[in-house]
C-alpha cells in the first residue's frame, strides 16, 4: 500500500506543478490570451481584472496576479521536493481555495465573460476546483515521514 500511495503523492505533485506552471508561464505555444499570469500585459489578464474592476480593489491586478503567480511557481518547485511536499499541497489547497471562493462571489462569478462576448462556461471555475481536491488528495496521500520509517 505505501507504494501505491508514493506514487500517488509523486503524479498528484506533478499534475499540481504542471498546472500551476502552466498559468504563470504558459510554456505551450499560442497561449489564450487573458489567462497567463506573468505574461498578460497590465488589465488584460481576465480574472484578476473583473475581480479588481467589480470588487474596486485596484490591488487585484496587476499586483495580485503577480503575488499570486509568485506564490505558485513557489508551490510548484516545492512540490517536486519529496520533505517539503505536504506543505506545498497545503500551499496549493490555499491557492485554489481562493481561487474557487473568489468564483463564488459576485466579484468573479462562475463564468467569466469573455472579451469576443459570451462566458467561458464555467471552465475557469471547473478547473480550479479540480485542483483543489487534487490539492487535499495530496494531503491525505502523501506518506508522512513517520510512516516512511
Amino acid at each position: 500500500m505505501s507504494g501505491f500511495r508514493l506514487l500517488a503523492s509523486w503524479v498528484l505533485a506533478f499534475a499540481l506543478a504542471a498546472f500551476f506552471l502552466h498559468t504563470t508561464f504558459h510554456p505551450l505555444a499560442d497561449p489564450t490570451p487573458g489567462y497567463v499570469k506573468f505574461f498578460d500585459p497590465p488589465g488584460e489578464n481576465l480574472p484578476f481584472s473583473l475581480l479588481a474592476e467589480r470588487s474596486g480593489i485596484t490591488l487585484f491586478e496587476p499586483a495580485g496576479r503577480f503575488v499570486t503567480g509568485i506564490l505558485e511557481v513557489i508551490a510548484a518547485i516545492l512540490l517536486i521536493l519529496p520533505f517539503s511536499r505536504r506543505f506545498a499541497a497545503g500551499l496549493a489547497v490555499l491557492l485554489t481555495g481562493a481561487a474557487v471562493v473568489l468564483h463564488l462571489t459576485p466579484w468573479l462569478g462562475r463564468e467569466i465573460a469573455l472579451p469576443e462576448g459570451g462566458t467561458d462556461g464555467g471552465a475557469h471555475f471547473l478547473v480550479y476546483v479540480i485542483f483543489l481536491a487534487l490539492s487535499l488528495l495530496l494531503l491525505v496521500v502523501h506518506p508522512s515521514e513517520r510512516r516512511r520509517h
